[in-house]
């Protein structure tokens, strides 16, 4: 059985567990096992909500046998109140969280796909929450840019300080970010599943003229100011950057480089 296969047939089984369980009254498969089954790949991960009748929440969540009789658990780690994270003996990894009906129907969340549902249940608006979840996407280049613009000055006066690491989270994590919150302003997006959480989620397939540039925004710990200087030099082809303070960018990195 193929691995993309293998994890619909795990998604299944784990409502047939249910079912046989009891208490249970939906399995919803989100992510790659929800309605985008067609990014399915052999990196994949089970990703699950799991919607209890009153009063057996806790049941599902601090007994794992209904997992384990599907397949034993090699690791689990409760991450949350609600939820876990799973790896399988079979090597699968999952997510997933247990939630009552009242707890999902003002929550955010992205559309799921019925994997069970108790033959009593009714209620198909479930699967697809009624608050869209806020979009990491900017309307205009203003605040992500001039955000990035300061990322880069902080972070190159950090890195002529000695702090690399947080140096390399300003530049190469923030200043960068920003970009991507504004990418959709700057090049055509491919219709390729965007993820409402993070915009860095096939990034290469969604905006590939940018893909090829972006290592050199990230180039390691070592190359901080290098990085930087990519960065204010994309920038500035997009934007009007203030002159002074890309004179002062400038100059940081040219001390961090010495």
């Amino acid at each position: 059985m193929l691995r993309t296969e293998k994890l619909l047939h795990r998604l299944d089984e784990i409502g047939k567990s249910l079912e046989r369980k009891g208490g249970a009254l939906l399995l919803l498969g989100v992510g790659s096992v929800g309605i985008e089954t067609a990014r399915l790949d052999d990196y994949s991960d089970l990703d699950f909500f799991v919607i209890v009748k009153p009063e057996q929440k806790s049941r599902y969540i601090d007994h794992l046998d209904w997992l384990e009789e599907v397949q034993p658990l090699a690791y689990s780690f409760k991450n949350s109140e609600i939820g876990y994270k799973i790896l399988f003996e079979d090597g699968i990894y999952g997510e997933y969280a247990v939630f009552e009906e009242s707890e999902l129907i003002n929550s955010s969340y992205t559309e799921g796909r019925v994997v069970w549902k108790d033959p009593s249940y009714n209620n198909p608006g479930i699967s697809k929450p009624s608050n869209p979840i806020p979009s990491p996407k900017k309307d205009s280049l203003d605040y992500p840019l001039n955000e990035a613009l300061t990322n880069l000055y902080v972070g190159l006066g950090r890195f002529a300080r000695g702090e690399r690491l947080s140096a390399t989270r300003f530049i190469q994590g923030y200043a960068v970010d920003r970009i991507l919150s504004v990418l959709h302003l700057l090049e055509q997006e491919q219709d390729y599943f965007p993820d409402p959480f993070g915009n860095e989620r096939r990034l290469e397939q969604r905006f590939p003229r940018f893909a090829e540039i972006i290592a050199d925004m990230i180039q390691g710990y070592e190359q901080v100011p290098e990085s930087a200087l990519r960065i204010l030099s994309f920038i500035e082809e997009v934007y009007p950057v203030n002159r002074k303070l890309s004179d002062e960018i400038r100059r940081l990195a040219q001390i961090s480089c010495r």
